[in-house]
């Protein structure tokens, strides 16, 4: 299969630095009661998802794909703004993240989501990837404080993120319709 562009390693070792600086300390809920993960590990989650599309799509321009993969939750979560992140990477890989992130002056969950979605088609089909495979992530296990109305919503939100974008790529579309089906496991399961 024929790769747009492959990635520098160098390039990729010195953003990984970056990202785990930035995100340095931040934790999210774990599956067991009480468990706090490095947030770090979801970074690399999405960085591995997209790594294993770009196997399986042809003309995938991967150095986009996996820059925003490392980037994706930088505007909105760190220190890092859009300014910085256009700065260091370009205008290609800043507005792909700048898509990726929830505009905080909407109000409501599914609002935020459906502007970042619209936002994103207006991107490279390699952002959509990104945003699958965010998803795709997120769905292998909720925290543990999640009850099932939580759950259900993000059922929901995750169904709407496949409609909008599973044209973009097969591979991942797969993966993420697999995975929302799996999550139906975790309804009616509590840890506390």
């Amino acid at each position: 299969m024929q790769k747009e562009k492959d990635w520098s390693i160098d390039d990729i070792q010195n953003i990984w630095q970056l990202v785990s600086k930035l995100h340095d300390g931040q934790k999210y809920g774990g599956g067991n009661e009480g468990e706090r993960v490095e947030y770090i590990n979801h970074i690399g989650s999405v960085v591995f998802e997209v790594l294993n599309a770009t196997k399986f799509t042809e003309n995938m321009n991967s150095d986009l794909a996996v820059k925003c993969a490392m980037l994706h939750d930088t505007i909105e979560d760190t220190v890092f703004d859009y300014e910085k992140v256009h700065q260091l990477f370009g205008d290609q890989v800043a507005k792909g993240v700048m898509a990726l992130t929830k505009n905080d002056e909407i109000v409501g969950s599914l609002e935020k989501m459906r502007d970042s979605l619209s936002r994103i088609k207006q991107q490279p089909i390699e952002v959509w990837a990104v945003k699958m495979a965010d998803r795709i992530c997120n769905l292998y296990e909720p925290p543990y404080y999640w009850d099932d109305e939580k759950k259900l919503k993000y059922i929901e939100e995750a169904e709407i993120i496949f409609d909008e974008l599973k044209d973009a790529n097969h591979y991942l579309a797969d993966r993420l319709i697999s995975k929302i089906k799996e999550y139906h496991r975790f309804i009616g399961i509590t840890t506390n």
